[in-house]
């Protein structure tokens, strides 16, 4: 007995090792990996709809790379390109108005009821100490900072990020060729029933998708609203804005309207009445209600994450993964969450099916 403890002992350690290995192997390619999979997370639903049509796999995959490629990655570039210009424009014309005085005398407005504020919180904390436009001009900075480091990034390493853009699509084309033979080794892994295992993959599918879906494609949308709106109404540095937007919108609690009501509170201020105005309600009227109007329609039939598990789970991804956090955070708390439910099945055998999770409101 104790020969078969050290030999099943050894065994471990020697698996161990050679986990350990592969993890050294893998992890240089993490984020060309991950993109991979986030691009083929989105367009597997239509993968699995142009496969039944043309019956084969390789060109199927070979196809949803060249069109992600062209519709999705392009663009992105394009748009990244043009966020960097306006990136810097934005920071520079903000330190002018600073430097100037011009910052201090837009938000020194005087209202009412904000006077009424301030005389509330003048009880509790000296408000006299907090220096707004500072405030702003810091948090453009900060923002401005994550998009230069990027960048930079790309820059310096303009050989390796080619490499990994290249890398990526090659791992597109197997992820959506082989995608199912690797996702069915891994519930032969599962110690659990067959029926079992098929119930805790759909329900990973369906927080991925719906977290996906429903968080970065309308984030997305929202910013690209608020940019157009911004670009129409003649507000400067409108593919900036909008992408701060974008970027506030995946977020929960927050939104897009931290910038639009601003922005149109700023224009009315500044003498344009008609333009402040038409900002303000079309940002309450179609830019946040998209989140209304799309989310359920994407994410029908699907449970997402709970915002505030959301919330943390981005603003830990962001801290851990820069950018990519942004979707890497939502995707390791989805598979965070399944797994928990998958030991609580096997805790609990008895249980017929996955107890579904309360719904946020």
């Amino acid at each position: 007995m104790k020969r078969e403890y050290i030999l099943i002992s050894l065994f471990f350690l020697i698996t161990a090792i050679f986990f350990y290995l592969f993890y050294q192997i893998i992890i240089p390619f993490f984020v060309p990996i991950c993109w991979a999979t986030v691009f083929v997370t989105i367009f597997f639903p239509l993968y699995e709809r142009l496969l039944r049509k043309i019956k084969s796999r390789g060109l199927t995959s070979l196809i949803l790379c060249i069109l992600i490629n062209i519709l999705i990655i392009g663009p992105m570039a394009y748009l990244f390109a043009a966020l960097v210009n306006e990136a810097a424009d934005a920071v520079a014309k903000v330190n002018d108005m600073y430097k100037s005085g011009e910052l201090e005398r837009i938000i020194a407005f005087d209202l009412p009821w904000v006077d009424s504020i301030k005389a509330q919180l003048s009880q509790y904390y000296d408000i006299s100490k907090i220096n707004l436009d500072q405030i702003i001009k810091d948090s453009i900075d900060k923002v401005s900072g994550i998009i230069f480091s990027q960048t930079s990034w790309i820059i310096t390493n303009a050989t390796k990020a080619v490499f990994y853009f290249f890398l990526m699509i090659f791992t597109m084309y197997y992820f959506f060729k082989d995608g199912e033979r690797i996702i069915h080794t891994m519930k032969r892994l599962m110690p659990l029933p067959q029926d079992q295992v098929d119930k805790t993959f759909r329900r990973l599918r369906d927080v991925i998708q719906a977290t996906m879906y429903g968080g970065l494609v309308v984030a997305l949308l929202q910013g690209l609203l608020g940019g157009a709106l911004f670009a129409i109404m003649g507000i400067q540095s409108a593919v900036f804005w909008g992408a701060i937007m974008a970027f506030l919108a995946i977020i929960p609690f927050v939104g897009a309207f931290l910038i639009y009501v601003p922005a149109g509170v700023i224009l009315f201020i500044g003498g344009s009445y008609i333009k402040g105005v038409l900002v303000i309600a079309i940002g309450t009227l179609v830019i946040s209600q998209t989140d209304n109007l799309v989310r359920p329609y994407l994410i029908s039939g699907k449970t997402s994450l709970h915002p505030l598990l959301l919330f943390f789970a981005i603003m830990g991804g962001i801290y851990i993964f820069g950018l990519l956090g942004l979707i890497i955070g939502p995707l390791i708390a989805a598979v965070f969450i399944t797994l928990l439910k998958t030991f609580e099945l096997k805790l609990h055998p008895e249980d017929e099916s996955l107890p579904e999770p309360t719904q946020p409101d």
